[in-house]
């Protein structure tokens, strides 16, 4: 997906569009941590220690219960 910048006021924003915001999991006030290596940025949503971890913890339900099924689906 290619973005354009949008001046805003005296600065320029990069629109997300909602279903990136919803992939994310990030709300309009979720922070965002940016890193960049002088030629590239990356935005990364920052979560509270209890959300991730209860994420993790659905996460790794879900592949004890449907790993196995899920490596065959991938083959």
């Amino acid at each position: 997906m290619t973005k354009k910048l949008t001046k805003h006021g005296n600065s320029y924003a990069l629109v997300i569009d909602k279903p990136i915001l919803e992939l994310l999991r990030a709300t309009p006030i979720t922070p965002f941590e940016i890193v960049s290596d002088g030629s590239c940025l990356v935005i990364t949503p920052v979560r509270e220690q209890a959300e991730e971890r209860k994420f993790q913890q659905a996460l790794d339900k879900m592949h004890k219960r449907f790993g196995r099924a899920m490596k065959r689906l991938a083959e």
